[in-house]
Formats: structure tokens, sequence, C-alpha cells
């Protein structure tokens, strides 16, 4: 897949729809320098180039009752595809799996999970053990929430 070419309004656009999907095309042209019509091109061609993958609502997870944050480090003796892919699909039915990566180096993949508390994490390590033969499962309970961001960096 080949990069696209982003000049600085392109950025700037981006960067605003980063940190707010609501904001009103009115509101991001002026703030870019531009009227509204080309700033709407501008963001139909970024949504058309797959620069823009989807627009979301991020929620607060603590008010919705998910205070705990778990990285699962999982490590398999088993390395095909057809394993891989009875993993990743029983993976994909846990809606508390929110980050799952095929990893280079010692551990060969890694799950973020968030759950309600210890016990209901407990029931999510009890069912994902049973998604496919595991070799070694270590999870590690996240004490502090220091950064989290959705938004990329965008380089001139």
């Amino acid at each position: 897949m080949e990069n696209i070419v982003l000049d600085a309004v392109d950025r700037r656009i981006l960067a605003l729809l980063q940190e707010d999907a609501t904001v009103p095309i009115a509101e991001i042209a002026e703030r870019v320098g531009l009227s509204q019509t080309p700033c709407w091109k501008r963001i139909k061609r970024l949504e058309r180039e797959g620069v823009i993958a989807r627009r979301v609502t991020v929620l607060n997870r603590e008010r919705l009752g998910l205070g705990v944050t778990v990285i699962v480090a999982i490590k398999t003796a088993h390395h095909t595809a057809e394993w891989l892919e009875t993993f990743a699909e029983g993976v994909a039915q846990f809606p508390e799996v929110v980050e799952f990566y095929r990893m280079s180096g010692e551990i060969d993949y890694l799950l973020k999970v968030v759950a309600r508390d210890i016990a209901d994490f407990d029931r999510i390590y009890r069912k994902l053990t049973k998604v496919a033969p595991l070799h070694d499962v270590s999870s590690s309970f996240a004490m502090q929430e220091i950064k989290s961001t959705t938004a990329l960096p965008l380089f001139d």
C-alpha cells in the first residue's frame, strides 16, 4: 500500500478531526483557511483514499464500569495458519479484547483487555484459554493509565 501525500492543510484537517470528529465543516474550513466546499472535498478525498478509516466516539471506560486494563502476553507452541485462524476468530468473539497483536520476539501474541474487576478478568481469562491450545499466558494489570490516545502523529 502506497503512502498518501498530505499537504499542511490536509494535516491540519486531520489533526482537528482526530481531536473531535463532530466539528462542523464550516468550523474546520475556517480554522484551516479554506471555504466550506474545498474543505469538504478534501475530507471526502481523505476518506476515499483510506486515510480516514472511520469516525468513532471514544467512551470513558471507567464511567462504564470497566476499571481494569490487562495486558495479556501469550506464547504458543503452534505456528500454523490454521491455529492462528482458530485463535483469531475465537479472540474476535471477546468484546473485552480491545487490541490484539501478533508479535515478534519472545511473545507470540499481545492482547489488551478491559474488564470490570479482577473477578471479571478471571472469567475472561478462563474462556480465553479454551479458544485454542496455548503454551503460556501471562497477565499484567495496569496500575495507572499515563497516556492513552487514538490520535496518530502527523509529520510534515
